[in-house]
């Protein structure tokens, strides 16, 4: 079984969208974890976006990157430029991988169009995940 971190900012959009199309789609081939180099706790939006295409995050937590320094990992994927610059070093072999993505959060206009960013970057999120998977597990 492979464990992959998908890390980010604040453990609140991206990575958690990321961590849980990875899980769906590796089932039990992969332990998937996400943190932050901050905590900022998971954006209620994020799990509207998600249940919205039948993937339930709602239990997930937002953690530090910290908690996880003792797991052996595979993979990290840093899913914005913040994180691939403050990421912390982990004493392993892991392989490491980089896609900025657009942070959701950040969107500003009508509830609409904030909505519609959740889903463009969710969607986006879901593409590469699934490539990942497909490639890497």
């Amino acid at each position: 079984m492979k464990n992959i971190l998908v890390l980010c900012t604040g453990n609140s959009c991206r990575s958690q969208i990321a961590h849980g199309y990875l899980q769906s789609f590796a089932g039990s081939k992969a332990q998937i974890y996400s943190a932050g180099v901050e905590v900022h706790g998971v954006n209620p939006k994020a799990v509207r976006t998600m249940a919205d295409d039948g993937i339930d995050i709602s239990h997930h937590t937002s953690n530090n990157v910290d908690e996880y320094m003792d797991i052996p990992f595979d993979y990290i994927i840093t899913v914005c430029d913040n994180a691939k610059e403050n990421c912390p070093y982990f004493p392993s072999k892991a392989q490491r991988f980089h896609q900025n993505f657009p942070d959701p959060a950040k969107a500003a206009g009508t509830e609409q169009e904030i909505t519609e960013e959740f889903k463009r970057v969710r969607d986006m999120i879901k593409i590469y995940a699934a490539d990942f998977i497909t490639q890497y597990v």
